[in-house]
């Protein structure tokens, strides 16, 4: 007598996955107080800010309504005034802000952002750094 029987096993940590959506903002550019040569703390110059966040979807649908999402709107506003704040040294400290204040949002579980210079050399279109961040919390 031959019985089929199917034992079920728990997937590995790796492969279980809430659903997310991407929330992004794409080239984003400011004029901002950046840098540490004496030429960059005298004028402003233009950033290039992309970044891209992870949201946890919860069990409900989304209802039409804009408490139900994390608006991109609020996360523009909040880069334009960190860079509005002060003159920033390094292109890397400003990723970290603007990642620190996307990963403020609870929902939000990873981050990644990308932070350009645009006018540094006449022979690369930019210069910059990007980080990926996670809400361990």
């Amino acid at each position: 007598m031959t019985t089929s029987s199917k034992t079920l096993y728990p997937l590995p940590q790796q492969q279980v996955r809430q659903s997310v959506r991407r929330v992004f903002v794409k080239d984003l550019v400011l004029a901002a107080l950046i840098g540490i040569h004496r030429h960059e703390k005298d004028g402003r110059q233009r950033v290039r800010i992309n970044l891209e966040m992870e949201v946890v979807e919860t069990e409900k649908p989304v209802q039409d309504r804009l408490a139900d999402v994390v608006c991109y709107e609020d996360v523009v506003t909040a880069i334009r005034s960190i860079v509005s704040a002060g003159h920033i040294n390094l292109v890397e400290s400003l990723a970290e802000l603007v990642a620190d204040r996307c990963l403020m949002n609870p929902q939000v579980i990873k981050v990644q952002v990308r932070v350009e210079k645009l006018d540094v050399f006449a022979d690369a279109s930019s210069v910059g750094v990007e980080i990926e961040r996670f809400n361990l919390g």
